[in-house]
């Protein structure tokens, strides 16, 4: 008996050895689960692990799309905009056009499935490279979700923003969307004869043509199932969102095309599965949700990340070298059953991690403390603006004696919702919001609400969900002042041309919103051109550019934040401040040198330092129960070279 049970254990520890040696991905999760829990004690709650769950289900449903088309030596750039793409068509026709939901869901997937053919055709028949033809319509994507949506976010049908809310209060509806999709995969890969065509093109193209095997028409097949898989993830992200977001899923593309190259698939094709994928994809989720509750540097996150999926695969690459062989979807490696022995090494490898993870789960237990926490959700840190209302907010943290933990969003209203999502599972005291986008940020900051969570709204508000209070500059009265300002400075007549924010975003609409009405008042001023350069220095000289040459004798520029505004600057060279006047928005450090050299005629100042302040000082009084006031305006004032040095 004991010669049994010493065979049993070694075959136990055998056993898991061999299952982490044969999965890289598997070692490297494992690793992370781990890792994570020791340095975080809210880490391993079941709220965070449901949240880890939901915000690895967009980036798995896209990645088992793309598995099929890696599999088979093919890449897809185009799925985050066709996921878009779709999601918007479904908003568009349900909400604008008054079409039954039911058909406009299955318009949204026969959109993706469009986009889908179009990819394999001109693979297969166009002979375009992979690369090149999704990246076109990578493009033509995000294009027409632009062009059907306005640029502005389309609420989603209410039946089908069920699909991200939960079963029972606690089961997220996209971790089950999510597990049907994988599982779909794998009968796909192993079950079907468009998965074993798939393995047989990406093993060897030329073999499988001369085998008999119709190679162009099962690409165009294959393309078409990414696009199908793109779809339902765009369905299921908007759910999320309960609107459609024309730059929704921006970047999604590389985080599949990661998770399917972290969980073993190789990009020279012929080898993938579905299970591996899915475990690449929750490395991704592990890796954003424990920096977050570790208080990472939003910058340093992105070197973390990009470090850890280097590692995983070079673990792999490792393990490959060592002897270890990958098993395609559905093989088997040996006679008398091999797949149950799979799975008992799976089983093994399950309890052992799962004894390690409870373990050091009481070990944490408590350890978070209980001091006041407070979390900063900023739309993006890639602008001086927001990174000043962050310095503000830092300064008065420290001054308040509190933890303040920032997060970037980066413009994408998903990865905030995560964001908050985290810091409702970490037990924040009170939570300051700077929405991507006012209706998105919704469902997360309910979500906080359910957990007597105070929100504090800074900069832009929160729709469809409760604020202890809203700290902000009005952006409308600001895009009045501004079309004041230069219509005096033109004496109510010229051409004056307008450089937008980035489409869909609650500050460029307001900004522009304000501006178009204020700019009504003086008829004899004509708008000639309007293009979006996203909040950005570069685009904005590139725009800029673009319009002098359509557009002879324009006499002003408004630009809605600053940085644009120094890019037209630079576009208009000597003219600037001279024969063209410009005006900007946010009242920026560098905008206010330019306001002082004469470049710059004017810039409507918010005081973002100001504003970061007072979200602080709101959200301590909000931690501690005190009362606050429902709206704090934080004074907006237009800054010429009359004044610029007392504001300065």
């Amino acid at each position: 008996m004991a010669t049994d049970t010493l065979k049993s254990s070694t075959a136990g520890a055998g056993g898991l050895r061999r299952v982490l040696l044969d999965n890289g991905a598997l070692s490297a999760l494992v690793v992370l689960v781990i890792a994570m829990s020791l340095l975080s004690g809210d880490f391993l709650t079941t709220q965070n692990l449901l949240n880890v769950g939901v915000q690895a289900a967009v980036t798995a449903i896209l990645a088992f799309g793309v598995t099929f088309v890696i599999v088979s030596a093919g890449i897809d750039l185009s799925v985050g905009s066709v996921a878009a793409l779709s999601a918007t068509v479904l908003a568009w026709a349900a909400t604008s056009e008054g079409v039954p939901v039911w058909i406009a869901v299955i318009l949204a997937v026969v959109t993706g499935v469009a986009c889908g053919f179009v990819n394999g055709a001109l693979i297969s028949y166009g002979k375009l490279p992979p690369f090149i033809a999704t990246l076109a319509m990578l493009s033509v994507g995000r294009g027409l979700s632009l062009v059907i949506s306005q640029g502005s976010p389309i609420p989603f049908p209410q039946s089908v923003s069920r699909i991200g809310d939960t079963l029972g209060g606690w089961l997220p509806v996209p971790v089950l969307v999510m597990v049907v999709m994988g599982l779909i995969t794998a009968l796909i890969l192993g079950r079907t004869f468009i998965g074993r065509s798939m393995f047989a093109i990406g093993g060897n193209e030329e073999a499988a043509r001369l085998s008999g095997l119709r190679v162009k028409r099962q690409k165009v097949v294959i393309y078409a199932l990414s696009g199908l898989f793109a779809a339902v993830a765009g369905i299921v992200l908007a759910s999320r969102l309960t609107s459609a977001q024309p730059q929704a899923a921006q970047g999604y593309e590389l985080d599949a095309i990661a998770a399917v190259v972290i969980g073993g698939a190789s990009l020279s094709g012929g080898v993938g599965k579905a299970s591996g994928t899915f475990i690449g994809a929750l490395i991704l989720a592990v890796l954003r949700n424990g920096l977050n509750l570790l208080s990472v540097s939003a910058f340093w996150q992105q070197v973390v990340i990009g470090v850890v999926i280097a590692l995983a695969v070079l673990l792999d690459t490792v393990r490959r070298k060592a002897g270890a062989t990958p098993t395609a979807a559905g093989a088997t490696s040996g006679p008398g059953g091999s797949k149950s022995k799979q799975a008992a090494q799976y089983v093994i490898a399950a309890v052992v991690a799962a004894a390690i993870i409870g373990g050091i789960s009481l070990w944490n237990n408590g350890s978070s403390g209980t001091s006041t926490k407070l979390g900063l959700s900023v739309s993006t840190l890639n602008n001086p603006f927001f990174v000043q209302m962050k310095a503000g907010a830092q300064a008065e943290a420290k001054k308040e004696g509190v933890k303040l933990t920032v997060t970037d969003a980066q413009n994408d209203a998903s990865q905030q919702a995560n964001q908050l999502q985290n810091f409702t599972s970490e037990g924040m005291s009170s939570v300051i919001v700077n929405p991507v986008d006012s209706d998105a940020v919704g469902p997360a900051v309910r979500g906080a609400n359910k957990a007597d969570i105070p929100v504090v709204a800074a900069d832009r508000g929160v729709n469809k969900a409760k604020t202890a209070t809203l700290v902000a500059s009005d952006n409308v009265a600001g895009g009045r002042q501004a079309a004041k300002t230069l219509a005096d400075k033109l004496g109510g007549s010229g051409k004056i041309v307008i450089l937008q924010g980035t489409a869909g975003t609650s500050a460029s609409r307001e900004r522009g919103q304000g501006f178009a009405e204020g700019i009504k008042a003086y008829p004899g001023i004509k708008v000639v051109a309007e293009q979006p350069a996203d909040f950005d220095r570069t685009k904005g000289l590139d725009v800029m550019t673009n319009m002098l040459q359509a557009n002879a004798g324009v006499d002003g520029v408004f630009a809605e934040n600053d940085e644009m505004a120094l890019g037209a600057i630079k576009a208009l060279g000597s003219k600037a401040g001279k024969s063209v006047a410009v005006v900007g928005f946010d009242g920026t450090p560098d905008g206010l040198k330019a306001v002082e050299a004469g470049t710059l005629y004017a810039s409507v100042a918010q005081q973002p330092k100001e504003l970061g302040r007072i979200a602080v000082q709101n959200a301590v009084r909000a931690a501690k129960d005190k009362k606050v006031a429902e709206m704090v305006k934080v004074p907006v004032k237009v800054v010429t070279s009359k004044n610029v040095a007392s504001f300065k």
